[in-house]
């Protein structure tokens, strides 16, 4: 292969960005991390578990 071949992989994965740590682990600002935090998900997957055995319990 020569230097300027179309095979090279030179340039493909786009800019990089410099995030903070806050950034990243999703404080509102930044665009990478965003989402919930998993023991905020596991919390609301056991609240939802508790409601559905109550309703079931109850009939």
């Amino acid at each position: 292969m020569t230097r300027g071949s179309a095979g090279s992989m030179l340039g493909v994965g786009g800019t990089r960005k410099n995030l903070s740590r806050r950034a990243l682990r999703g404080s509102g600002g930044g665009t990478v991390g965003r989402g919930a935090d998993p023991a905020t998900q596991k919390r609301e997957l056991l609240r939802k578990l508790k409601e559905d055995r109550t309703a079931r319990d109850a009939s």
